[in-house]
């Protein structure tokens, strides 16, 4: 069995919802700019420390799809669905309290924005049975 050190950095996944155009509306386009140097600050910093591997907001439209071989398709998700994601970060941090330490800090906040934070797994639990059964 591996050893392994709780220190070491673990990956995680930041994903801001609520950030769609009608969060910002109101803003003026100097508050606008502000809030996008906040950002780019922010994102930077976290790239300088290694924290952040790579993030990138998301267009509002896409297809969803679900069901038996996939065969229900609809378009969406919409930018006004209260749970639309509106990007993303790959993140590195030490672990789940550091990971929220540094979400805390995400400028979008104050404008309704939220962040979930959620640690990647090594594989699907859905998986795991699969793999840990001996070879037939």
């Amino acid at each position: 069995m591996p050893i392994t050190d709780s220190r070491s950095p673990k990956s995680y996944l930041m994903l801001f919802r609520n950030g769609g155009p009608e969060t910002i509306e109101h803003l003026s386009p100097a508050q606008r700019q502000e809030l996008t140097q906040q950002w780019n600050a922010w994102y930077d910093g976290l790239a300088a420390e290694s924290k952040v591997k790579h993030g990138h907001p998301l267009k509002a439209q896409g297809r969803v799809i679900s069901g038996p071989h996939g065969k229900t398709v609809v378009d969406g998700p919409y930018a006004e669905a209260q749970d639309a994601i509106a990007g993303y970060f790959y993140l590195t941090a030490t672990d789940l309290d550091e990971a929220t330490a540094i979400a805390q800090h995400c400028p979008g906040l104050p404008y309704g924005m939220t962040v979930e934070v959620r640690p990647l797994a090594n594989m699907s639990p859905v998986l795991e049975g699969v793999c840990a059964r001996p070879p037939q």
